[in-house]
């Protein structure tokens, strides 16, 4: 792997005009297909063959339900007064009908024909039909005019909201632009140079503009949930940025003891480039294996952000070593600088100062940081998942409004009702003792009549639950839904189930709850492999994956204090306390898991490095750390900077993802790999680096740290041609 990485950098560094121009077209061709062939990403959260969809797509059969965007208009008479009052009514139902004119309005319902009215007559929904499908969004144009035909209702002294899937906030780009911004200047000061600055960032932009036209291409052909793009972007822009950034800081240190531009660039790429690899397929791995939950809209997410890794690794590995050619000797750091003055090799810097005082105390440092971060993932044990729905959103948004309008007027359950579906050649009769045996289920605040389909071979019956649909109480209900209609189901011979949106969402995120312990053996499992191979050695990967667990748990305890319990929920923004989403945890899981092994791998593979060449256990760990430890550390930074831009972007799906893996970052850099790993480390000693014989032969070799092409003469290649430039550390 190093030799051909060293091959591709040398190639890149000599022909990088040919690169550059290669890869502006290769982008102008993606982009250019991406906009000429648009998809549209899926906001539905389902599982095929879960029995709430199941029964939803049967219900369907009977009920056909136009695939259209919806909306609700909530009317609010004020205290003392009832909608049915002339004064009232009459603009109300000016309103309605204005409505119904409205270009892209296909219906509108009318609440005292159809309902719903409250039993004190001061609130009524009426429910709204586009012209727009589902998976659209609909035009803000059509949304205005909406609103529009509101006026005389408010006029009258009413309270109109809107509220529903069309009038869904949307997350704005500047979350991103901060996090770029901020991350600029991260950089600005790791190389004292806003040259050196720019070129990672350049890459990253690069990367993510690429993966996310391939993504909405590719959406024209396969289903992609709304929220992939999103976390493909975060991802794309946090991995690209620090994957550039450990090259540049490799091709920087190397020209600054005198190594020629050209052989610098082939032997970052070379040994940077090999750990970026290594680094880059965990994270790869990770995110596929996202898929094995066998849920769809989390299967799309992780290949999409799996998608924007790879492209940041390509990147990387082809258009950095052209840029850094390209500005050649001018990203040598000047004498005297800051950055020159890191490069010396007798520099003490914070990174060894930290780690100096770990290594004068490790049994004490390993027991406070153990001890810290079991306290903080204790409160983990009470994590709470749901899919978000519309109460996921700020209060001042109109959707939560009118959400909460709802919910005060008609009870919490309003917002989720659930639906009993009965189908068989007995329908009505079956329906009538299933509605009977309702009345004596706890948690129902109403219950419907019942509804015969058109072809009398079907009916239902909807419930309303006393609870709010993200609430477990919610979800018990179904239970006991379930197993009190399958004895009359059982008896009649009819399909008996409960279906609708709320119990589809039920089952998703019990799909993903059972997947989450099944995925983190996986994780642990191919953590120790993968480690062990790049390593030789039983303890390190051990040690590595203790502290990986102990970096999700602290992560997932600090998401449930400020998620759930309201920590500092004020200063973050957070918009609702309650269950975070569902698929946020193994998320969470997958990407951490990825970035962890990042930070272990280019702060053991320095240590290893020097313990390889002179066999000192101790000086090794302070040495790697030297080497190591600053570009870490910016790399860290980057990555919980542009976690915090997004989650000040107030998306109720995107928020706890974003502070769980900034938090997350945060303690695994700081506090495992710069504390814990030493600590370990200095009690280890030469045990560290020892793997039984029988399984060093077994273990394929893999030369993370690319000892391969550290030689005083670089092997010549066929890339290299007959005008190779052979600079080598000798010259």
């Amino acid at each position: 792997m190093a030799t051909f990485l060293y091959r591709l950098g040398a190639f890149g560094a000599r022909r990088w005009r040919t690169m550059l121009i290669g890869w502006l077209v290769a982008l102008a061709a993606i982009v250019g297909l991406g906009l000429l062939f648009p998809g549209s990403f899926q906001n539905t959260d389902s599982i095929p063959g879960s029995p709430a969809q199941t029964a939803l797509t049967k219900m369907d059969q009977h009920w056909p339900d136009p695939d259209k965007q919806s909306a609700q208009v909530v009317f609010q008479a004020p205290p003392g007064h009832k909608l049915t009052e002339p004064a009232l009514r009459q603009p109300l139902q000016s309103g309605l009908t204005a409505a119904g004119h409205v270009s892209g309005v296909t219906s509108v319902g009318d609440p005292f024909k159809v309902g719903p009215v409250s039993a004190d007559g001061r609130t009524a929904v009426a429910d709204v039909t586009f012209t727009t499908a589902k998976d659209s969004d609909v035009p803000a144009g059509t949304l205005d005019a909406l609103k529009a035909t509101g006026a005389s209702a408010e006029k009258a002294g009413l309270t109109v909201v809107y509220g529903g899937d069309a009038f869904a906030p949307s997350t704005s780009p500047a979350t991103e632009l901060i996090g770029i911004l901020v991350a600029l200047a991260i950089l600005f000061i790791t190389f004292g140079s806003m040259l050196a600055a720019g070129m990672p960032l350049l890459t990253a932009v690069f990367g993510v503009v690429g993966s996310m036209m391939a993504i909405l291409g590719l959406s024209s052909v396969v289903g992609i949930s709304e929220n992939a793009p999103t976390l493909a972007i975060m991802l794309g822009l946090a991995v690209g940025i620090d994957y550039a950034l450990f090259i540049v800081s490799r091709h920087r240190s190397q020209l600054a003891v005198g190594m020629p531009v050209r052989e610098s660039v082939a032997r970052a790429t070379a040994t940077a480039g090999s750990a970026v690899v290594f680094a880059g397929a965990t994270v790869l791995v990770a995110l596929a294996g996202l898929s094995v939950a066998g849920v769809p809209m989390l299967t799309s997410m992780g290949l999409a952000s799996a998608g924007a890794v790879a492209m940041a690794v390509i990147m990387a590995l082809t258009l950095l070593p052209a840029l850094l050619a390209a500005f050649g000797r001018r990203l040598i750091p000047k004498p005297g600088s800051r950055a020159a003055r890191t490069a010396r090799p007798d520099k003490a810097t914070m990174g060894t100062r930290w780690v100096g005082g770990v290594l004068r105390h490790p049994v004490r440092s390993l027991i406070v940081v153990t001890v810290g971060l079991l306290a903080i993932a204790a409160p983990a044990v009470q994590l709470e998942t749901a899919l978000t729905d519309d109460g996921s959103w700020s209060k001042s948004t109109s959707t939560r409004q009118a959400y909460d309008t709802i919910s005060g007027a008609f009870g919490p359950g309003a917002n989720g009702p659930l639906i009993v579906l009965v189908e068989g050649d007995n329908a009505t009769a079956t329906a009538t003792a299933v509605e009977k045996k309702l009345h004596d289920v706890q948690g129902i605040a109403d219950i419907s009549g019942i509804e015969i389909a058109k072809d009398r071979a079907a009916a239902r019956i909807q419930v309303t639950p006393t609870t709010s649909p993200r609430s477990q109480a919610t979800s018990d209900l179904v239970s006991r839904l379930n197993t009190a209609t399958a004895p009359i189901a059982r008896q009649d011979g009819s399909y008996v189930a409960v279906t609708g949106q709320t119990a589809v969402s039920i089952d998703v995120s019990t799909k993903l709850s059972g997947a989450l312990i099944p995925f983190a053996v996986v994780v642990v499992g191919l953590s120790l492999l993968l480690l062990m191979i790049a390593f030789r050695s039983i303890a390190i990967p051990v040690k590595a994956t203790v502290g990986f667990l102990l970096s999700v748990g602290a992560a997932f305890g600090a998401t449930v204090a400020v998620f759930q319990w309201g920590w500092l929920s004020g200063l973050l923004g957070v918009p609702s306390l309650g269950p975070v989403a569902s698929f946020a945890p193994i998320i969470v899981m997958a990407v951490l898991f990825g970035l962890a092994m990042d930070y272990e791998v280019f702060l053991v593979s320095a240590m290893r490095e020097d313990y390889g060449h002179r066999k000192d256990a101790l000086r090794a760990i302070a040495v790697g750390a030297r080497n190591a430890s600053r570009v870490v550390t910016s790399a860290a930074l980057i990555m919980i900077t542009v976690f915090v831009a997004f989650l000040f972007g107030e998306d109720p799906d995107v928020m706890p993802i974003a502070f769980a893996l900034a938090f997350g970052v945060l303690v695994d850099a700081f506090l495992v790999r710069m504390t814990l790993v030493p600590a370990v480390l200095a009690l280890l000693g030469d045990r560290a680096w020892r793997i039984p014989r029988r399984l060093d032969r077994i273990l394929p070799h893999l030369d993370v740290e690319g000892d391969n092409v550290k030689l005083d003469q670089a092997p010549a290649t066929a890339l290299d041609g007959p005008h190779r430039e052979s600079e080598s550390v000798a010259r």
